[in-house]
């Protein structure tokens, strides 16, 4: 029999993953308490870029990828950058990333990928209508930029990818057919795809609030609480924090970076790392943006936040603990103004975040090895808000002991 304090299920994280699961189980009729160590929205969920990328369906190791990436790691202002500091760290990591770029496991990845994608498409239009959101959503479509015709020719096969996955896109093939799309762009770029059923949201800290809000709302409950270890029961989990212990009778981890040590805690090593991101966030009026702007050769976006703009992007491989190096932010900014002429950089705030990676680019969506009252839910890199609500429908099914809407096989805790 359950003591008093057990409680049903315990979701700890409180970042667009975790309140968007605790949405959907309590629309099925479970009782959750989330529980999170600064609160809702209080790290990634709150600079990231705002977008739905549906679109963005291929793993970042691809094919030949490595050959490249020597070039970028010794930049330390590139899109892609290692700092020195941490290399023996992610080594393990980044061997696991170069055997997740062949060919036979790319291909895998893809497939996964893809598939999730399209649940959580689908399964963000159900989140939408649920917590009556429309107005908090922009359908203002993408724009992929491209200097010169070389450039644009060597993105071909990634699009054709992208179009067999019901990625809709149209090419646009001069600076004055860009224009139409977005004026005051560099002519340098020649050459753009346009994904129009690309989504944002119009700010995530407030979108994962309003999700958060309406849980509450609802009879959920949310508390400010570090838990550091995890410990397996006959028929509960007890979680330890610095302050009041807690149990209950499942527990989902969605921890984002910070899952790896709770996930060890119940015996399960997972090869976990960190993207960080960084950006500029300008005030009001910077630049007359009409939809969201990708310059994927540079590794970074330009999207409205707010009455704002963002600027950010790149990845830098440095874990949870080096201090932030925000030249790199400076160096993303200066590049938006000379790409975008006309844009303001006065006032910006900068900000830099963990993304949660796995080296195949796959989120970890599974039961643990040890028992299935602890089910994991991190690990989603760039895409942890365009696959938050296809992640929610996932965990309640695995929390219900139902069958998940895809196969789930690749997310497994154990497929490293």
């Amino acid at each position: 029999m359950d003591s008093p304090n057990t409680q049903d299920v315990i979701i700890i994280g409180a970042g667009i993953i975790g309140i968007s699961i605790a949405l959907k189980l309590q629309s099925e009729g479970r009782q959750v308490l989330v529980l999170d160590k600064k609160g809702v929205a209080a790290e990634t969920s709150s600079g990231n870029a705002g977008a739905f990328a549906f679109a963005d369906v291929i793993p970042l190791a691809t094919p030949g990828i490595m050959r490249k990436a020597p070039n970028w790691l010794i930049d330390p202002l590139g899109p892609l950058s290692l700092r020195p500091k941490y290399a023996l760290k992610i080594l393990p990591w980044l061997l696991r990333f170069w055997r997740a770029s062949w060919e036979d496991k790319y291909q895998a990845a893809l497939a996964a990928q893809a598939s999730l994608m399209t649940l959580s498409k689908a399964a963000l239009e159900r989140q939408i209508d649920a917590v009556d959101g429309e107005a908090m959503i922009r359908r203002e479509g993408q724009l992929q930029l491209y200097e010169g015709r070389d450039e644009f020719n060597a993105s071909l096969a990634s699009w054709q990818t992208r179009q067999q996955h019901g990625v809709l896109y149209e090419f646009l093939l001069t600076p004055e057919a860009i224009a139409k799309i977005q004026p005051g762009i560099d002519p340098r770029f020649t050459h753009a795809a346009y994904t129009p059923e690309w989504k944002n949201v119009c700010d995530p800290a407030e979108w994962t609030q309003h999700l958060a809000n309406e849980f509450e709302k609802r009879g959920g409950k949310i508390a400010i609480a570090s838990i550091h270890a995890l410990e397996l029961k006959n028929d509960s989990v007890h979680l330890k924090s610095d302050a009041v212990d807690y149990e209950a009778n499942q527990v989902v981890l969605a921890a984002g970076a910070w899952s790896k040590k709770l996930a060890k805690s119940v015996g399960d090593s997972l090869p976990l790392d960190t993207e960080r991101g960084y950006n500029t966030t300008l005030p009001a009026g910077p630049f007359h943006l009409k939809t969201h702007i990708t310059f994927s050769n540079h590794g970074f976006v330009v999207t409205k936040v707010g009455n704002g703009v963002r600027i950010g992007g790149a990845v830098e491989l440095g874990g949870l603990n080096l201090p932030p190096n925000y030249q790199r932010a400076e160096v993303l900014l200066n590049k938006a103004a000379s790409f975008l002429p006309g844009l303001n950089t006065a006032g910006g705030k900068q900000w830099m975040g963990f993304r949660p990676s796995m080296p195949d680019s796959l989120p970890v969506i599974s039961y643990s090895s040890r028992s299935k009252r602890v089910i994991y839910a991190f690990g989603h890199g760039h895409l942890g808000l365009t696959q938050s609500a296809g992640t929610a429908e996932l965990v309640a099914s695995l929390a219900n002991d139902q069958t998940p809407g895809i196969d789930l096989t690749p997310f497994s805790a154990t497929r490293f």
